[in-house]
């Protein structure tokens, strides 16, 4: 796309042909087009009722999962569209910090496709604002906690093992899992016992300074 394209010349008759094609084609365009309002020509290509849908899951209270300033549903991105983690969540696998991804890479997508959605609405009123989506905070560890999400991609482990499976979840939420130590002592999921089982597991190092430094 913006480079040279090289043209091979034809014979007369089928660059008529080729012409007549591309003319009927462009007539078939134009009344699509023209069959619909200009508001929602303005607002490009019709999102699919999948999409709506799964928007409709997003930011319905019932669902499992807090309901956040804007509906994003991971069924429909990871799980659908079978988007990887780490085209959202930019560097993940080289920084510490896992984060959200910033507007700029939500409009990359959405200032092409999904005007007509209420949730893109609302990312491109913050954007034209420039202020944050303040979204609901669901993993939380302690202060005191230093995990490193870059030391485990590195190591092979798959963001659902924390997080649960995001694919199929229209609202993120703190999955249950719990483990049994030998004392039939019980430790949830992001506990500190709960960690370590998965260390013990995985040969990966249980010092003190490992997660407290």
């Amino acid at each position: 796309m913006g480079g040279r394209t090289s043209v091979i010349p034809i014979a007369t008759s089928r660059r008529t042909a080729a012409v007549s094609a591309a003319a009927a084609l462009a007539g078939i365009v134009v009344a699509f087009a023209g069959s619909e309002p200009a508001a929602a020509q303005s607002a490009g290509p019709k999102s699919s009722q999948s999409a709506y849908e799964a928007q409709a899951r997003a930011e319905d209270p019932n669902t499992p999962g807090p309901v956040q300033p804007v509906p994003f549903n991971h069924a429909l991105h990871a799980g659908q569209y079978q988007m990887p983690c780490l085209y959202c969540h930019t560097a993940t696998d080289q920084s510490r910090m896992a984060g959200v991804p910033s507007l700029e890479v939500c409009m990359g997508c959405h200032s092409q496709f999904g005007q007509d959605l209420e949730g893109v609405q609302k990312l491109k009123a913050a954007w034209d604002a420039k202020k944050p989506i303040e979204w609901e905070q669901i993993h939380r560890l302690p202060e005191y906690v230093k995990f490193r999400h870059n030391r485990h991609i590195a190591a092979g482990v798959a963001c659902q093992r924390c997080h649960g499976p995001v694919e199929k979840m229209d609202k993120i939420e703190l999955t249950s899992d719990t483990i049994w130590w030998p004392w039939l002592l019980p430790s949830k999921k992001l506990e500190m016992g709960w960690c370590i089982n998965c260390h013990r597991d995985n040969q990966a190092p249980q010092d003190c300074l490992t997660c407290h430094y």
